[in-house]
C-alpha cells in the first residue's frame, strides 16, 4: 500500500484493490488550500483543521461516526476516545479509525488527548503501524505519545500533528518526540512511502518521519 502525508494529520492510503482513504483533511491552517481524491474520507471530530471534506474530489463516501465496516477490501472499525485529558469536557470526543488490509493493521489516532489508560490500551492492541499525535497542546504531547509507542509496540509509528513551516496551529515540532527515541529508530523519508506485510513483520520498530506533500493546484 501507499501512504502520502500532506501535513497536519492528513494521509492519504492506497490499498492494492485501488481504493484511496484520506484522513483529517485540514482547512486553512496556513499551508496552501489542500486538494485531493478519494473514495472514503474518515474524520476524527469536526474541528476546522480535521475535517475539511470539500478538500477532497471524487465524491468520497464520509466516515465522521463508530463504524465496522468494509470498503473496497479494507476493513474500517472505530474507537472512541477522548480530544483532552477531562473526559471531552475541554475539546469533545475524538473518533479513531483502524484499516485491515493486506495483511496489515493501521491506526490513525486522530487528535487523541487521552492519556494512557487500560481501556485505551485494551482496544488499540495490535496495531502494526500507529499514525500518532505529537505536537502537544491540542493532543497527547511527546512525552505522553511515547507511553503509547512504548505500550502498545507497534512496528511503525509515523509521528503526526506537529508543527512545520507555515503551520498558524499552536503546537511543537516534531523534534521534542524524536529526542525520546533511540537515534537507530528514526528514518526520515520524503512525502510517499510503501508499505507491505514483509517489509512491516521485518523490522525492529521504526519512528518514520514523513515530508509533507504538496497536492495543492
Amino acid at each position: 500500500m501507499k501512504v502520502e502525508y500532506y501535513g497536519h494529520s492528513c494521509f492519504r492510503l492506497t490499498f492494492a484493490s485501488g481504493t484511496r482513504i484520506v484522513t483529517d483533511p485540514y482547512g486553512e491552517i496556513g499551508y496552501p488550500p489542500l486538494h485531493t481524491e478519494a473514495e472514503v474520507v474518515t474524520l476524527s471530530h469536526s474541528h476546522y483543521d480535521h475535517c475539511n471534506v470539500a478538500a477532497v474530489g471524487g465524491a468520497p463516501e464520509v466516515l465522521f461516526e463508530p463504524v465496522s465496516c468494509e470498503r473496497g477490501g479494507v476493513h474500517i472499525d472505530t474507537v472512541s476516545a477522548f480530544h483532552d485529558d477531562a473526559q471531552g469536557a475541554k475539546r469533545g470526543k475524538n473518533l479513531i479509525f483502524r484499516f485491515r488490509a493486506e495483511g496489515l493493521d493501521l491506526c490513525h489516532l486522530g487528535d487523541l488527548g487521552e492519556p494512557v489508560n487500560a481501556r485505551l490500551l485494551r482496544e488499540l492492541e495490535g496495531a502494526d503501524v500507529l499514525f500518532i499525535p505529537v505536537g502537544g497542546h491540542y493532543t497527547v504531547d511527546a512525552a505522553q505519545a511515547m507511553e503509547y509507542v512504548r505500550a502498545l509496540q507497534p512496528k511503525i509509528v509515523i509521528p503526526m500533528h506537529y508543527y512545520t513551516a507555515g503551520l498558524q496551529v499552536d503546537i511543537v515540532g516534531v523534534q521534542n518526540f524524536l529526542s525520546l527515541c533511540p537515534a537507530s529508530s528514526v528514518l526520515r523519508r520524503g512525502g510517499e512511502i510503501q508499505l507491505d506485510r514483509d517489509f512491516v513483520a521485518s523490522q525492529s520498530q521504526k519512528i518514520i518521519v514523513m515530508e509533507r506533500i504538496k497536492h495543492e493546484s
